[in-house]
């Protein structure tokens, strides 16, 4: 088993794909080590496995309307596409999808991965409701509404606290949505005008290599008034977010209206490629820190453009729950999708977050960093409430790896 960019090789993990909830309670149980793993669209050694991995992809499919509680509920390993389209079929929508709709539901959620809008939040934020397999194969059921702080510091969990096998998520009557890119926008007036843009559709990405232009992808819902934006020209055929890139993959553009699973993220489901020729990183920011972040990228064009396929700049909602990226604070999203060639990227990284750390800036839990342990968790206030969480959920270590224990190290006598 390897990760979707071939960068992390499971080794010998005993991989293992229970059929039920109790097969997989009893796996658990059994096991000295162990760890889930999703579809694997992860750069970091955050999901690294266990001695034993479950995969959750073989549990029922489960997606449960609840019409008067306007929530779903679903089987964690199933992938946001499946969830989507059953969602549909039943009228129901999600608020936003990540750009890229084959990935599982738990471990998008377990690292506050995200799509973009000024009035949504991550896909985390939609989590009502989380049912876990713990250490000693119990299950542990916890609500929004009822279990508070504990909910708050388990959701973004990084699959330290056990095995999610169902997630509960808010919903909403379905609704269309239309898309359309506008090419060649100055970049500075992107900066200058940044809530203008952002304020401009339902979801908006800005795509840039950092030069002196931009392409907007603006994803407007048909139920909401269209806001005019001034900037670039709207482009006459469809595109691909990386310049050059076969636009076949990507959503239907060109103002065409359709189902919001087929809007909202900008890659069509089934269309990825098997192995991802590309490295990912991603830094949240506060709002009120995106100019200077601008303004800082800019200045980094020279040594960004050798190993950069496209930046991409989107805007989070913050919310409460501990290990969010967008914690306490509503967000603007850097992200950078890189030459697959690690050695080359690694020190542009560096250079990236020498300028965006000062600013407040967050790694994305499943991307590339350089940052330290002591560096990442100054951003969280809540860090050393998720660590004491943590060992109460998981006494002996069972769902820990390399990165969670360099991140939130045992406890030993007296500490």
């Amino acid at each position: 088993m390897r990760n979707w960019a071939g960068t992390i090789d499971h080794g010998t993990a005993r991989t293992l794909r229970p059929r039920t909830v109790d097969e997989l309670r009893r796996i658990v149980a059994e096991s000295p080590h162990v760890r889930a793993a999703g579809a694997g669209h992860s750069f970091s050694g955050v999901l690294s496995p266990a001695s034993t991995v479950v995969l959750l992809d073989g549990l029922p499919p489960v997606v449960d309307v609840d019409p008067r509680a306007g929530t779903v509920t679903v089987s964690a390993g199933m992938r946001y596409a499946g969830v989507a389209e059953a969602l549909h079929r039943e009228g129901f929508a999600l608020a936003n999808l990540a750009s890229l709709p084959d990935i599982t539901v738990a471990g998008a959620v377990a690292t506050g991965t995200h799509g973009s809008g000024d009035t949504v939040g991550s896909l985390a934020a939609a989590v009502t409701g989380l049912e876990t397999v713990g250490p000693d194969g119990d299950l542990v059921r916890l609500r929004r509404d009822v279990d508070g702080d504990t909910f708050a510091g388990s959701v973004v969990g990084l699959g330290a606290l056990g095995v999610v096998t169902r997630v509960t998520l808010e919903i909403e009557p379905a609704f269309e949505v239309v898309q359309s890119v506008r090419v060649d926008v100055p970049l500075d007036a992107v900066r200058d005008r940044l809530d203008e843009v952002f304020a401009a559709a339902y979801s908006v990405s800005v795509f840039t290599t950092w030069d002196d232009r931009a392409n907007l992808w603006l994803k407007r819902r048909t139920d909401r008034p269209a806001v005019p934006l001034p900037l670039g020209t709207p482009a006459d055929r469809p595109l691909n977010p990386v310049p050059g890139a076969d636009p076949a993959p990507c959503t239907t553009q060109l103002d065409a209206p359709g189902p919001w699973h087929e809007r909202l993220p900008h890659i069509r489901t089934g269309t990825a490629p098997d192995v991802g020729e590309e490295l990912q990183s991603e830094y949240f920011l506060p709002r009120s820190a995106a100019r200077a972040a601008f303004r800082a990228l800019r200045a980094l064009g020279p040594v960004l453009a050798p190993v950069l396929q496209v930046g991409e700049v989107r805007t989070v909602r913050g919310d409460d729950l501990w290990l969010s990226p967008v914690h306490g604070r509503d967000s603007v999203a850097f992200h950078f999708t890189w030459v697959k060639d690690a050695d080359r990227v690694a020190p542009v990284i560096a250079a990236v977050e020498e300028a965006l750390a000062p600013l407040g800036a967050r790694p994305h839990w499943a991307k590339l960093t350089a940052m330290g342990a002591a560096a990442i968790l100054a951003g969280y206030p809540r860090a050393a409430d998720f660590r004491e969480l943590l060992h109460k959920a998981d006494p002996d270590g069972k769902f820990r790896n390399d990165v969670v224990d360099a991140l939130f190290p045992r406890r030993t006598q007296g500490t």
